[in-house]
């Protein structure tokens, strides 16, 4: 996935029950005061959401994300945040994602809430 790339994100762990990826706080990624950018947290969330959402998908089938809600519940001023995603549903129609962003300290920082529509293929 080209965007890990672009965002620097580690890929942790990668299953079906669990997709962890980890994202390094940095100058570029921050708003005002040095804080990480809320966008670049939901990011992170949409990007191991996505995965997660993939990896749950009956054989043949895509995905895309039809709706996000993200709660921030700290800022991140330094160290690195992790998502840590799990599949809540798991359909043929849709899939449903909650993803936890926590610190270096493992407090949370965010948690979003990601339903993705299942594509069957194009005949």
């Amino acid at each position: 996935m080209p965007f890990l790339e672009l965002l620097d994100i580690e890929a942790v762990a990668n299953s079906s029950d669990e997709v962890r990826l980890k994202m390094a706080w940095r100058e570029q990624l921050c708003t005002t005061a040095g804080v990480m950018h809320g966008g670049a947290i939901m990011s992170l969330a949409d990007t191991a959401g996505a995965m997660c959402a993939f990896l749950n998908l009956p054989e043949g089938t895509g995905t895309t994300t039809i709706e996000s809600k993200t709660n921030f519940f700290r800022a991140v001023r330094g160290g690195s945040v992790e998502a840590v995603a799990r599949p809540l549903h798991a359909g043929r129609t849709i899939v449903v994602v909650e993803t936890d962003i926590v610190d270096d300290a493992g407090k949370r920082v965010a948690r979003v809430t990601q339903t993705q529509a299942v594509l069957q293929p194009r005949s």
